[in-house]
């Protein structure tokens, strides 16, 4: 559980980005790796939506090959040598791609205009028995609405950072699963409330995960042997 150390991160956040962005992928890191994802040599990995890339920082620090991409290139200048793609996720052929073993993909879907562009399309994105990591703030989430949280609960769209319907925009844990079940060929193995995966039990719960859970986090494995 490191929901405790965040918050106490977030208090002076200027000062603390860096660690508090090292203890999140730290933690994503270690959860893919005790639900059996094997991520060291040999292991190609795409850090999606990566920002400053620490994500795949770690990955390529246990021997993966990992490519990063996002809108642009906001990467520390020590990650700066990995190969890197620009994407646009609410509309980019993710065909064109390619394929890997791990895919991960952290608090990005919540400020997708079009969410379902990428949920339909996370297969394209993964080899046959890949794994993609999901994780997201849902809209009821205390932190739904990011800095002007818990104001959202009562009706405040904006803050001087996010606007919903401008880049931030509403999703509900139960609807992204649904899309995802949807889907020949995935299948959703764990799911927990990252920061508190011990919870796990509370990702069980429909309506009131969407309260309790921060942050959710999905570990999708590509099922079918084709492609």
């Amino acid at each position: 559980m490191i929901i405790h150390r965040l918050i106490a991160l977030h208090f002076n956040y200027e000062k603390n980005a860096r660690a508090f962005f090292e203890l999140q992928a730290k933690d994503a890191f270690e959860w893919l790796q005790q639900g059996g994802v094997e991520i060291g040599p040999g292991t190609s990995m795409l850090d999606l939506g990566c920002g400053h890339g620490h994500p795949g920082r770690l990955c390529t620090s246990a021997g993966a090959e990992v490519t990063f991409a996002d809108y642009e290139d906001l990467r520390l200048e020590e990650m700066k040598d990995g190969p890197f793609r620009q994407v646009d996720l609410n509309n980019a052929d993710l065909s064109s791609y390619g394929q890997f073993d791990l895919v991960m993909c952290s608090n990005v879907l919540e400020h997708l205009a079009d969410p379902n562009h990428l949920l339909h399309n996370l297969s394209k994105l993964l080899k046959p028995g890949g794994v993609f990591y999901l994780s997201w703030t849902n809209w009821l989430s205390p932190w739904g609405g990011h800095e002007f949280s818990p104001w959202h609960y009562l009706g405040k769209t904006s803050g001087p950072i996010h606007t919903v319907g401008k880049n931030l925009f509403r999703t509900y844990i139960g609807t992204v699963l649904k899309t995802i079940r949807a889907q020949p060929g995935l299948a959703v193995q764990r799911m927990a409330p990252r920061y508190y995966n011990e919870l796990a039990f509370l990702t069980r719960l429909p309506l009131a995960r969407e309260f309790l859970t921060w942050n959710c986090a999905l570990q999708i494995r590509r099922t079918d042997a084709t492609g």
